[in-house]
């Protein structure tokens, strides 16, 4: 078989077998097959798709491409989750180590930004000598002893997923349902977890905005987890505008931290709660939705999470004087204030508009190798259903590029619609799978 053969039968819809599936990833993870080749095949299946079965050989293929991490001999329940991506998802840095906190064992294997969506591992990078590139008995030996360590993909964990990875995140391939399925769950499987919360976002900031294909992703994510031995459920939440007031790393850390102190915007605290609860549930840490939301809840109040968050930190080489005392954190070179043009409410804020031009500021890439602006972003004073005044401050804009921030100020504006009446603001989590 040839890689131009199966790309070729993809494109025509045809049904490919376990055997040309590892074909093509297993060449593409060893360098045999080329980036022009999977750039290729990766489009041929963002528009034909792939059936169940395909789905579940691609996620073999790609957790057979490298090695796995053994778990056993760390006590209790191991637990992880996953988010789809969205604008301002800055939940895991609360979640983990609030939930290490509570007592279970994390071991999080994260991404770099996506498309539109920010990613953990350039947020965490934004702290001044985090390491997210620890070995595996590192990795291993922090989760033990602090509970939490959130680390890359190394050379020999899931490669194929970590090549695919870049590549679908410059060359429009994001937006598919196999796609994803394959690269969550090779990494989470890969793990070694035994039970998993997958945050599945729909809304016009997620990579999949209709909520029955929401829905449809949720159900097949949770089926290759429940095969693979994890105990999985997935919750649906809403990404119909940023999550949080902040999108970019620096940005998003520094919430991250109020969050962990119980100054956190509202919507960031409840969606972290709502997926800790179900983790505590999964972890068997608690006997009911609402004690385990009473646990989190209280180690928010008392410091135990922002305490943890810095015990992470520091186990990672990253610099905790910034988070004790945010101001000591570099300035961007510029900035720019955009105000409200008439009166009313919000109406809207799109939320994949401000992605885009959050990464056009320097927050996120365009190209595999572009070094990021950590300081870049956007900060928003008013969310959907606010009243505002003309003139009132809407959003601060911040970038060490001029050109860069000046070139995206039209883009910010129009990504919010001020109306007469007050909208109905969309429920958080929509459903549980």
């Amino acid at each position: 078989m040839t890689a131009y053969e199966l790309i070729s039968r993809k494109q025509n819809g045809v049904e490919l077998s376990a055997e040309e599936i590892e074909f093509m990833i297993s060449g593409f993870a060893k360098g045999t097959l080329p980036d022009y080749q999977m750039a290729a095949f990766l489009m041929a299946v963002y528009f034909k798709g792939m059936t169940d079965s395909e789905t579940n050989s691609l996620v073999k293929s790609m957790l057979e491409s490298g090695d796995t991490i053994d778990t056993s001999n760390i006590p209790g329940i191991k637990v992880d989750k996953h988010s789809t991506g969205g604008v301002g998802d800055k939940v895991s840095l609360v979640l983990a180590p609030l939930v290490a906190a509570a007592g279970l064992h994390i071991p999080m294997i994260s991404g770099r930004g996506l498309g539109h969506s920010g990613g953990t591992l350039d947020k965490l990078e934004s702290i001044p000598g985090f390491n997210v590139n620890l070995p595996v008995e590192q990795f291993l030996a922090q989760v033990d002893a602090v509970g939490v360590s959130i680390i890359s993909q190394s050379e020999a964990l899931v490669p194929a997923d970590r090549k695919m990875y870049a590549l679908r995140d410059v060359t429009a391939t994001v937006r598919s349902i196999p796609l994803m399925c394959g690269s969550i769950m090779s990494k989470k499987i890969a793990e070694g977890i035994n039970a998993l919360v997958l945050d599945v976002k729909t809304g016009r900031g997620a990579f999949i905005g209709d909520l029955e294909e929401s829905r449809r992703l949720a159900k097949s994510l949770v089926s290759i987890g429940e095969l693979a031995g994890i105990k999985t459920r997935a919750l649906i939440t809403d990404m119909s505008q940023p999550l949080g007031n902040t999108i970019g790393n620096w940005l998003e850390v520094e919430e991250s931290v109020r969050c962990l102190k119980n100054e956190g915007p509202e919507d960031l605290e409840e969606l972290t709660l709502q997926l800790g609860a179900h983790m505590l549930l999964l972890g068997e840490m608690a006997e009911s939705v609402d004690d385990a939301l009473k646990k989190l809840k209280s180690l928010l109040e008392d410091g135990s999470a922002f305490s943890k968050f810095i015990e992470l930190v520091e186990a990672q080489g990253g610099d905790p004087s910034v988070l004790l005392e945010p101001d000591k954190y570099p300035s961007p070179n510029y900035s720019e204030d955009i105000a409200a043009a008439s009166s009313g409410y919000v109406e809207s804020i799109d939320p994949y508009a401000l992605g885009i031009a959050g990464v056009a500021l320097g927050a996120g890439r365009t190209k595999m190798d572009e070094v990021l602006d950590h300081k870049a972003g956007i900060k928003l004073f008013k969310k959907m259903g606010d009243s505002v005044s003309q003139g009132e401050k809407l959003v601060s804009v911040y970038s060490d590029s001029k050109e860069k921030l000046e070139s995206q100020l039209d883009e910010i504006k129009s990504a919010f619609v001020i109306g007469d009446e007050k909208p109905q603001i969309p429920e958080l989590v929509k459903e549980v799978i």
